[in-house]
């Protein structure tokens, strides 16, 4: 009996286990995430927590100790921003402002866990947007409150300002091309004036289904230029 209960004691604990169509999460990980963003909405925990810190913290437990941060970061804070912006709209909050503070939240939450900040605030903007548009909100507002909140997420980190901006307007962007038609064109308009501080951030992204000029590099212009001169006998 002894012996049995000695070898219980050693048995190693039982690793969660893995869905290998999540890239390796934990099997319903995505699902608790939601679950506990929308209760804590739903039961008032918004006004008092506030968004940012609701969404930074259940990040941060659910992803505690998960392997490969930077594959999942994105997954969950997709799943959170876009929990929060359902939500919200159930109890009528306003989605500009729920949207600004979660992506802030999904990337202060990837700068306490190790993982890419580009990639969370990108993801987490197409998701915010996404959920807007299936909810039926002011998808261009909800695209500009997600830049606004990669900014200050920036801001509060001390990272590249402009660099986390771009990669929020560009996951922003993708979502709306996606909606397309007058959804695209206005989440265009609002993001190629100044956001946050932050110019322009349209100029670079061609829109969905639309290839982007192939340009000669400048070496190759350079020698072109210099074969086309002519030369003295």
């Amino acid at each position: 009996m002894a012996t049995r209960q000695n070898k219980a004691r050693r048995r190693p604990a039982r690793r969660p286990r893995v869905d290998p169509r999540a890239n390796g999460t934990p099997s319903g990980e995505s699902q608790r995430v939601q679950r506990a963003i929308q209760e804590a909405i739903n039961v008032g925990e918004i006004i008092s927590v506030g968004v940012l810190h609701l969404v930074r913290n259940t990040l941060v437990t659910a992803l505690a100790g998960v392997r490969d941060v930077g594959a999942e970061i994105g997954t969950a804070g997709v799943t959170a921003v876009r929990g929060s912006i359902k939500a919200a709209y159930g109890i009528g909050a306003d989605l500009g402002t729920v949207a600004r503070e979660a992506i802030r939240g999904t990337v202060t939450a990837a700068e306490a866990i190790g993982g890419d900040l580009g990639g969370a605030a990108r993801s987490a903007a197409r998701g915010a947007v996404k959920a807007t548009g299936d909810v039926g909100g002011d998808v261009a507002t909800v695209a500009r409150r997600a830049v606004e909140g990669s900014v200050a997420a920036a801001r509060d980190l001390g990272v590249d300002v402009r660099e986390l901006a771009q990669s929020a307007a560009d996951g922003a962007l993708e979502a709306a091309d996606r909606i397309g038609g007058a959804t695209s064109r206005a989440v265009r308009s609002t993001l190629s004036g100044t956001v946050a501080g932050v110019k322009s951030l349209v100029s670079d992204v061609a829109p969905a289904g639309r290839a982007r000029p192939t340009r000669r590099p400048k070496r190759a212009r350079a020698s072109r230029a210099a074969a086309d001169t002519p030369t003295a006998d």
